[in-house]
């Protein structure tokens, strides 16, 4: 052998001598670098796909409130122009109640009655509903009380007077009935206090 070949084996030997160790280790160290790594990846894939599913329940829940507001505005869009033809009814009711106690002539209040009964066929069409009052208890989501009427013959918090009719238009009131109540008469609770 010559000499060139001697130093070219013992260098192969000492290469491999000192590369088998360091390739071990680096594996070692690689394969613990990959694992960490893996589980950072694997970790921030969880935040990202939990930040997606609760960003896309928030867009869902968005459009639903989007969509109820739109139902919404469409539902009571005409609310205003009812409210001001109120006034009109109001006025056309007052003209006929005015016109049974006076000598009026008796086709003009019967064309007012006709189209007092068109305004409001035409109206309730479109959602607006009479509020009853008279006899029925009060309620002050839809009754406005004016007045206490003291009365024996009903039970207390009924209404016996209606000064205004009030109005729903769909489930909304547009104004309340404006309500006289009765109430248990004065002179009831002196004479049992009296009497004791």
């Amino acid at each position: 052998m010559s000499k060139e070949q001697n130093i070219k084996e013992e260098i192969k030997d000492t290469n491999k001598e000192t590369e088998q160790p360091e390739e071990n280790d680096i594996t070692t160290e690689n394969r613990e670098e990959v694992q960490e790594d893996k589980e950072d990846l694997n970790q921030l894939l969880d935040d990202a796909n939990d930040k997606y599913v609760r960003l896309y329940a928030d867009f869902v829940n968005y459009k639903k409130i989007a969509d109820r507001n739109k139902e919404e505005l469409l539902k009571y869009a005409n609310e205003e122009i009812i409210t001001d033809i109120l006034t009109v009814i109001d006025h056309l009711e007052l003209a006929l109640h005015h016109s049974s106690e006076g000598e009026t002539s008796s086709s003009l209040a019967e064309g007012v009655n006709l189209t007092l009964k068109e305004l409001k066929n035409v109206l309730e069409k479109h959602g607006l509903v009479t509020i009853d009052a008279l006899g029925k208890s009060f309620d002050p989501v839809v009754h406005h009380a004016m007045s206490q009427v003291e009365s024996e013959d009903t039970e207390e918090n009924t209404i016996v007077k209606e000064f205004r009719k009030g109005y729903m238009l769909k489930e909304r009131v547009l104004r309340a009935a404006m309500v006289g109540v009765s109430a248990k008469p004065a002179h009831d609770d002196e004479n049992s206090n009296n009497s004791q």
